[in-house]
């Protein structure tokens, strides 16, 4: 792999990760609208954005796949779904740093669940690092006596998502395109009777409606980056950037959005920070000792 091409993987990859790390201030700008309402029209405008650019790519035969993958995919948009309408809610409800919580947990949620569904096997310092963000979670309950089901949430869905996603071998772009179409029924449905109840933000406000449209935008950008991203970088580099996105999320929560930040939601963030690092270090030894 040659040096511009991977200069060119990083650039992509910082994008991708930097624009997702920014992506609540844009969701901020439409919570005055129901998050049902703003998924709704997130799942259609990335619809028709991701349309466009597989025809303008010439690339529309990548929607043509097996009929035996539709149940998975199904499973998968509403996987997917969930996922954007808990980081929707949390966004406008100020729980930012809850939504960052969520992502830095998912990386060790994948790997539980390879281990409790794909009967993966983990190194010792791996379980280590689980242990200590489990201890994390933990803290929640015991200091503030809830669970953060916000930051679970988005982990599992999205770690689910992935999981099932991992083995179908569909393109990037045609398969995303797939399954917002699966949910797009849904999302037209709700708008439809939204309209009749009368109850719709869109149509009201020019500028609420560009930034409903936008929506497309927002959602099929970071992708098409971290998409040449990977065809340029190796996984155990890409890995490397995934730390960015919720680390930018945190500090727009804290400096920005002036969210709490108290000793015990420190302390579930101390613990998963320790598992991660604990969990990086261990992956690169372990990788260095792999024969070339």
């Amino acid at each position: 792999m040659n040096s511009d091409n991977t200069m060119s993987g990083v650039y992509y990859a910082l994008t991708a990760y930097i624009f997702w790390g920014v992506v609540p201030v844009y969701f901020k700008w439409v919570d005055h609208v129901s998050p049902w309402e703003i998924l709704a029209h997130r799942v259609i405008w990335a619809l028709i954005l991701l349309m466009v650019i597989l025809a303008w790519t010439r690339q529309l035969n990548e929607l043509r796949i097996p009929l035996r993958l539709l149940p998975k995919l199904l499973l998968t948009s509403i996987l997917l779904a969930t996922n954007w309408l808990v980081f929707i809610y949390a966004v406008v409800n100020n729980n930012i740093a809850e939504t960052a919580l969520g992502y830095f947990i998912n990386p060790l949620v994948s790997v539980f669940l390879g281990v409790i569904i794909l009967r993966e096997y983990l190194r010792p310092l791996q379980w280590i690092a689980v242990a200590i963000a489990a201890a994390g979670i933990l803290s929640q309950l015991v200091i503030f006596g809830r669970v953060p089901w916000i930051a679970l949430t988005l982990a599992f869905s999205f770690g689910f998502y992935g999981l099932f996603r991992k083995n179908l071998g569909l393109h990037a772009i045609g398969g995303l395109a797939i399954e917002t179409m699966l949910v797009v029924p849904f999302a037209i449905a709700f708008l439809a009777w939204s309209g009749w109840r009368d109850q719709l933000a869109f149509g009201d406000h020019l500028p609420t409606d560009l930034l409903l449209v936008l929506g497309g935008f927002v959602t099929s950008f970071p992708l098409l980056c971290f998409a040449a991203a990977v065809k340029r970088l190796s996984l155990t580099t890409m890995g490397m950037f995934q730390y960015v996105a919720p680390s930018i999320s945190l500090a727009l929560a804290i400096f920005v959005f002036a969210e709490p930040f108290d000793p015990g939601r420190a302390v579930t963030f101390l613990c998963i920070w320790i598992a991660l690092a604990i969990f990086t270090f261990e992956a690169w030894m372990h990788h260095r000792r792999r024969p070339i």
